[in-house]
């Protein structure tokens, strides 16, 4: 599979990864891409026996690591506020060591090489390795192996280098798919994300908060583009050329289509949900409409730059 193999170069090391998640996202190119980006964290873990996963957490991307007690590490960037850097590549790291169940929670932060939040807070000893990953590995072995939840240790002359936060890709010949760079249709797969979150629920009241995400009239995807096409319409209205002009008209109404799709659409949320009746019923009369947070696309370096 393209995920392993990016991350394992050496096909003769004797070492045997822990399984990829079991999930239909791991097929994915977004997903892959996510996974190659987080190899430095992912691989040596699943040397020691650990089972990993990339989720979106509250404003950037984790890595959800499963432990033998039932609890679970969360690593990854400052969430909050929420960091600026691609995935994979933070400033620094944060590690939390959780449980949660009907009978009880636990939480416990183990390694934070992350900046203070804020000026007055003073920094955690782990903060100068920053966003390095062979100290939070070590952290990890360390910690993990004194609680005796470390499936298997290495000796240092088993372990595999961490690769880089961002390891170089094969080259590929001009003019082929591959040789495009994704991040140019983050925002395409953006909705891909949407989609394949649609195609693996069961549940038709999860499947009503996607839909909510389309068709919220204010600030759900169709009135988004809406306001998209309006702009590029002013944008071509702006060459002060017919053919400007016979764009903008063009651009116009697609946002206006568009607008139209929504008012079409506005009953398809509660249809769909009551289509669920166990959920639908124990939902509270007038409470706000369940949402599903979307992660940010992922943007090239230099379109980073231009939208803060």
């Amino acid at each position: 599979m393209a995920a392993d193999e990016d991350n394992t170069p050496d096909a003769r090391r004797e070492t045997t990864l822990a399984p990829l998640p079991d999930h239909s996202n791991v097929n994915t190119p977004w997903w892959q891409e996510l996974w190659r980006r987080h190899a430095h964290i992912t691989t040596p873990l699943r040397e020691r026996g650990l089972e990993c996963d990339i989720e979106f957490g509250l404003s950037a991307y984790i890595v959800r690591v499963s432990l033998p007690d039932d609890s679970y590490l969360i690593i990854g960037p400052p969430q909050e506020p929420p960091s600026e850097r691609p995935p994979g590549d933070p400033e620094g790291w944060i590690v939390t060591r959780e449980r949660s169940s009907h009978q009880s929670s636990y939480f416990e932060r183990i390694y934070d090489s992350a900046p203070p939040a804020y000026p007055d807070r003073p920094a955690q000893p782990e903060a100068r390795h920053g966003g390095s990953s062979q100290p939070l590995i070590e952290a990890l072995d360390r910690h993990l192996a004194q609680l005796g939840l470390l499936p298997h240790s290495l000796a240092p002359h088993e372990r595999t280098p961490a690769p880089a936060a961002h390891p170089p890709r094969p080259a590929k010949a001009p003019g082929t798919p591959e040789a495009e760079d994704r991040t140019a249709y983050a925002y395409g797969d953006v909705l891909l994300t949407l989609t394949d979150r649609l195609n693996g629920t069961d549940s038709h009241a999860d499947a009503a908060a996607l839909l909510h995400q389309v068709l919220e009239p204010t600030h759900g995807l169709l009135e988004r583009l809406g306001e998209f096409f309006e702009a590029a319409a002013e944008k071509a209205k702006e060459a002060e050329q017919e053919d400007g002009f016979d764009l903008s008209h063009d651009l116009a109404d697609a946002a206006a289509e568009l607008r139209n799709l929504g008012e079409d659409l506005r009953v398809a949320e509660d249809r769909m949900r009551a289509l669920d009746p166990q959920r639908s019923t124990s939902r509270p009369a007038g409470a706000p409409p369940r949402t599903v947070p979307l992660p940010p696309p992922v943007l090239p370096a230099a379109q980073q730059r231009h939208t803060r």
